[in-house]
């Protein structure tokens, strides 16, 4: 089992050394998003088994420490370890790592469904675990994390963790590990719904007589000045639809339509189907 109290503190420079296991698109945003945004920017140490993609990150990051594989020389003096690898490679990425952490102040997984009580099995009892649901607008720096945290994990590698996630966007902390289901269900699924919806704000356009471009200029100026707007009133956005609904107007007309055809409950569902998949995946790949 592996030891509870790390040897090695994370309050007085808690991004000093970052390795991550995994160096793929999360991974990259990550470290781009650190190393630019920390003052001074972490060590960056990353295991990749892939020829192409080490190349692509020696590309762009000339000081990263690239591995081939998980070896002691890559967790040496980590101040936090990010597992970064798809959840059907999880166990087999834990087993591995397994002997080299017990003096890691914490390890934050990013992989969708796999459960803390897992992980913990897998890293031969290592407790200090955070768990994070990022979504894909972290590619840009403006994605939104849900995070869960062991309650053996301390207040510093707490923070250590949420200020890797903070680099990508903004970062709920959740009470329970159940929560993080329906994390991914809203946010970590939701960027595919909003594009789902500018996919027919652009059709209709189309249909309405505009070229592509012209049709989707207009379907995401729309979204990003809705979202803008709503961000920037203090009103929730029953109010704000309400205020842009004249009676008997054409926005009333067109929200009838959409009443009609259930798109509320529709999205709603959509969110419970793919939370339920959520904790189906999470059983799925706790099982092994």
């Amino acid at each position: 089992m592996a030891n509870e109290a790390s040897t090695q503190s994370v309050s007085s420079n808690p991004l000093r050394t970052i390795a991550f296991v995994g160096g793929g698109n999360m991974a990259t945003a990550l470290i781009g998003a650190l190393a630019s945004g920390t003052s001074p920017a972490p060590q960056f140490h990353v295991v990749e088994p892939l020829a192409a993609a080490r190349e692509r990150l020696a590309a762009r990051f000339g000081s990263v420490r690239l591995h081939d594989g998980i070896t002691a020389d890559a967790f040496a003096g980590a101040s936090i370890v990010v597992l970064a690898v798809k959840p059907q490679q999880m166990r087999t990425a834990a087993q591995a790592l397994a002997p080299f952490i017990a003096n890691v102040p914490v390890v934050l997984s990013i992989a969708a469904g796999i459960r803390t009580v897992d992980l913990t099995r897998w890293l031969g009892g290592y407790r200090r675990i955070v768990r994070a649901m990022p979504n894909t607008p972290a590619l840009i720096a403006r994605g939104i994390s849900g995070v869960y945290a062991d309650p053996a994990v301390v207040a510093a590698a707490r923070e250590a963790a949420a200020q890797v996630l903070r680099a990508a966007g903004d970062v709920v902390w959740c009470e329970r590990e159940e929560a993080l289901d329906a994390i991914t269900g809203i946010s970590g699924s939701g960027p595919a719904y909003v594009f789902f919806l500018l996919e027919a704000l652009e059709r209709a356009g189309i249909d309405q007589g505009f070229d592509a471009p012209t049709a989707r200029r207009l379907a995401y100026a729309t979204f990003a000045g809705a979202v803008a707007l709503a961000q920037a009133s203090s009103e929730e956005p029953a109010t704000l639809r309400a205020n842009v609904t004249s009676k008997a107007g054409t926005t009333e007309r067109g929200l009838a339509v959409l009443s009609e055809r259930a798109v509320d409950q529709a999205l709603r569902d959509a969110v419970a189907a793919a939370t339920a998949r959520a904790r189906a995946l999470g059983d799925e790949f706790g099982a092994a």
